[in-house]
C-alpha cells in the first residue's frame, strides 16, 4: 500500500511541476492549510487567556497574551484582545507587586493561658545602622495577647534605643512618602528583647492597613535618629481578627 501511495503523490508532484496553475493552487492550498492551523493554535491560546481573564487571574492572562503576540501577532485572535492587553499587563503587574509584598509579612499563632497569640511582622526593606556595627534589618510587629491585649512595636537586632525612651519619646512615621507625623513611644525597662513599643498601636494598625510603604525615624542609643522603611501593602487583616 505504500509504495502505490508514494507513487500516487509522486504522480501529483510532476503534474504540478508541469503545470504552473497547478502548481500555484496547490501552494495556496499548503498556505491556506498553515494559516487555519496557526488561526487554531492562536485561538487555543486565547481560549486559555479568556479564561484566565474570567478567573481574574491577571498574571495567567498576561503570559497567555505574550504568547499571542510573540508568536501569533497576526493572528485574528490577537487582534481580538489587543485592545485590552496594555490593561491585563497593568493589572498582572499590581497583582504581582501584591504576591511580593504579601510574602514580605511572617505571621504566628501560638496557644497561651487563656487563648491564643497571635502576631504579625516584617522585617525593614533595607538593613539599618544604628551603632556602626554592620547594619541589621529591624522588624516591626503587631501582637495579640489573651493577656497583655494588643501592641505593635520595634525590635533592634544590636545596640539600643535611646535611654530616653525608657520613660517616653517621639517616633516620626510617614505614609507612602507623605509628612511624618509624632507618634509615642517607650522603650520597656529590661533586658529581655530590645523592644519599643508605639503607644497608639491602633493607630500604627490602621496606617499600616491603607499604605504601601510605612517609615519609622526612630532615636538611638548611639545618638540621633535612624529610619527603618517596611512595604506593608501586603499586610493581610484576617489574619489578627481583632485589630480591624
Amino acid at each position: 500500500m505504500k509504495p502505490l501511495i508514494l507513487g500516487a503523490l509522486c504522480v501529483v508532484a510532476l503534474a504540478a511541476c508541469g503545470n504552473p496553475e497547478a502548481e500555484r493552487q496547490q501552494q495556496e492550498a499548503i498556505a491556506a492549510q498553515e494559516r487555519a492551523q496557526r488561526e487554531a493554535d492562536a485561538e487555543g491560546i486565547g481560549k486559555l487567556y479568556d479564561a484566565a481573564i474570567n478567573g481574574g487571574d491577571w498574571e495567567k492572562a498576561r503570559i497567555h497574551g505574550a504568547a499571542l503576540l510573540d508568536q501569533y501577532p497576526d493572528s485574528e485572535t490577537f487582534k481580538r484582545i489587543e485592545p485590552g492587553f496594555a490593561e491585563v499587563k497593568a493589572k498582572a503587574e499590581t497583582a504581582r507587586e501584591l504576591r511580593r509584598m504579601q510574602a514580605l509579612w511572617n505571621y504566628n499563632q501560638v496557644p497561651v493561658k487563656g487563648g491564643t497569640q497571635r502576631s504579625a511582622a516584617i522585617y525593614s526593606k533595607d538593613r539599618v545602622d544604628v551603632d556602626g556595627s554592620p547594619a541589621k534589618q529591624v522588624n516591626l510587629v503587631f501582637r495579640d495577647h489573651p493577656e497583655w491585649k494588643r501592641h505593635a512595636y520595634l525590635v533592634l537586632q544590636s545596640s539600643d534605643f535611646a535611654k530616653e525612651c525608657y520613660r517616653s519619646c517621639q517616633v516620626k512615621v510617614s505614609l507612602d512618602g507623605g509628612a511624618a507625623r509624632n507618634m509615642a513611644a517607650n522603650r520597656p525597662d529590661t533586658d529581655e528583647a530590645i523592644a519599643m513599643f508605639i503607644v497608639d498601636n491602633r493607630g500604627l494598625w490602621r496606617q499600616a492597613r491603607r499604605a504601601k510603604v510605612i517609615e519609622i525615624e526612630f532615636p538611638v542609643k548611639a545618638g540621633g535618629t535612624r529610619k527603618a522603611v517596611f512595604e506593608v501593602g501586603g499586610l493581610d487583616g484576617s489574619q489578627m481578627p481583632n485589630w480591624d
